[in-house]
């Protein structure tokens, strides 16, 4: 039964979810890094919040460790590199808290614009002060929204309602997707230059990190107004309060800052801010909800391999997953068939799908070839680490889906290039469910993938297999089973030969002596 941890607060209904999915579960929030170290090692699963750290050295500690579910969207406090290292699936809740956070960059925004929170201090302070409180309409003005995910579509979707003028940036907005949630796309210097109000709502990256500079700031119209219920880090802090006090940016509102909990910071003193204390995501709705997602989407990964809101690997939808479970498993398999066979310098992986293959989500069954032909030389791969281990040894990986007729109903093809030359291997899948080999090097040949197979290429000449034969007698080896391939014109042949127990070196090296055979490996296979 796979075990999970809750080392953050985390709605006791998670609790429930997993332990009706038949997952073990420990519910302990509050952990200190050090006794998450000395525990994470029992568990195949990790619920976090924002609270727990989860970096290299714990991934390191945790060689059972599966799947790290964060309930929320930010994954700051997860190191995704060293997640991916370890063969460790991050999971993210990017729709649970995704209205609450867009709701709070709108109070933020129209708490900005009529100073409520000074209002209200002054009121109750017993001043009478209607004149020093002037605002200003939202009605007729432009918001910039940088970061145009799902966040940034539902904030367009609410300013629009307040009859607001709405144009997005974001490196991967369509013109399409642009048009469809009611907003213009602007490069984002262009929206710099328009936008009366900005909000932001993107993660932080290398790329954003300081979107908001001071260079930034020096294009935005003269009393533009800042919102940042995102990330802290999006803006430079130093920059916005220099604008903040020549006038140039009438006011900022701020729901998250560079350095949390934010105790101290040079903006609380200003006059023309207001700030909360990462309450984005704080509303009972939403807690409730990135709880129940992230227990939901942690047990049917653990149970069932299905693959939701991943940041380190390709979606696998509960739907998918039993359709795509045989094409994974011959993935693997004809990966590993290629993986065993000796390629020094492998530098390139091409991966043809035909028939009904060409019609699935084909990323995790690339995964699957990736992890299996890697996996004789690197104990540590896994279908979370495949393809980037692939890209960190400069073997590039294409895919190509053939909209034609072939002679079986699904049919994936694995070429490889290497220092010596190339090798492929066809595979399908028999009855729906059973991998079963069709060609090996361009040769057709039929075999299952049994536990033990000696492949051996051979020319077709007489008296080749009675040799291959009479030579396994007299060492004792029973053939199980013997398919031969011949190419056409040619008397390049391959034997695939299944064997009753383990063949060593020195068998193998017996083999090849045989006058027939070009070479000779001894593969395994499990199921």
């Amino acid at each position: 039964m796979p075990k999970v941890l809750i080392s953050d607060k985390l709605s006791e209904e998670a609790v429930k979810i997993f332990e009706s999915a038949g997952v073990d579960v420990d519910f302990k929030p509050g952990l200190s890094a050090d006794e998450l170290k000395k525990i994470i090692h029992n568990y195949d699963g990790l619920a976090i919040r924002s609270a727990t750290k989860v970096t290299a050295e714990i991934f390191a500690l945790a060689p059972n460790l599966q799947v790290v579910g964060r309930a929320g969207i930010g994954v700051d406090n997860v190191d995704i590199s060293a997640a991916t290292e370890a063969g460790v699936l991050v999971m993210n809740t990017p729709f649970g808290n995704a209205i609450t956070t867009a709701e709070h960059a709108i109070a933020m925004m129209l708490s900005l614009t009529r100073q409520i929170p000074h209002a209200h201090m002054s009121t109750v302070a017993g001043k009478w002060e209607k004149s020093k409180f002037m605002g200003t309409e939202i009605t007729g003005k432009k918001l910039g929204i940088i970061g145009c995910g799902n966040i940034g579509a539902i904030v367009a979707n609410r300013a629009l309602g307040l009859k607001m003028k709405v144009v997005g940036y974001d490196p991967y907005l369509t013109e399409e997707r642009a048009k469809e949630i009611g907003i213009e796309k602007l490069e984002l210097d262009q929206l710099l230059t328009q936008a009366d109000f900005i909000t932001l709502h993107t993660p932080l990256t290398d790329s954003t990190r300081n979107i908001i500079s001071a260079d930034a700031l020096n294009k935005t119209k003269k009393g533009v107004r800042i919102i940042n219920c995102a990330r802290g880090g999006l803006v430079d802090e130093l920059a916005l309060y220099a604008a903040l006090t020549s006038g140039h940016v009438a006011g900022a509102a701020l729901d998250v800052f560079s350095e949390e909990p934010a105790k101290e910071n040079i903006l609380f003193d200003h006059p023309n801010v207001i700030a909360t204390p990462h309450l984005g995501a704080s509303t009972i709705e939403a807690q409730e909800k990135v709880a129940l997602q992230v227990a939901d989407q942690m047990a049917e990964y653990l149970q069932h391999g299905a693959i939701t809101n991943a940041l380190n690997m390709a979606s696998v939808t509960a739907e998918e997953a039993p359709v795509l479970k045989p094409y994974m498993s011959l993935g693997s398999l004809l990966g590993s068939f290629l993986g065993q066979v000796d390629m020094n310098g492998l530098a390139a992986v091409q991966i043809e799908f035909d028939g009904k293959s060409a019609h699935l989500n084909s990323s995790p069954v690339v995964a699957s070839i990736l992890a299996g032909l890697l996996g004789p030389k690197l104990d540590s791969v896994n279908l979370v680490n495949a393809a980037s281990m692939a890209s960190s040894k400069g073997i590039a990986v294409s895919t190509v889906k053939h909209d034609r007729r072939c002679d079986y109903e699904t049919m994936i093809k694995v070429s490889t290039s290497y220092k010596e030359g190339e090798r492929s291997i066809v595979g399908t899948l028999v009855g729906g469910n059973k991998p079963r080999i069709i060609a090996v090097q361009e040769i057709s040949v039929e075999s299952d993938f049994p536990a033990n197979l000696l492949y051996v290429r051979n020319y077709d000449r007489p008296g080749f297999i009675g040799a291959m034969g009479s030579l396994l007698g007299q060492l004792e080896i029973n053939i199980a089973t013997f398919h031969l391939g011949r190419k056409l014109g040619t008397d390049e042949a391959i034997a695939l030969i299944e064997v009753d127990g383990k063949i060593d070196q020195a068998v193998l090296a017996k083999v090849r002596e045989l006058p027939q055979v070009v070479r000779a490996d001894y593969l395994q296979f499990t199921s």
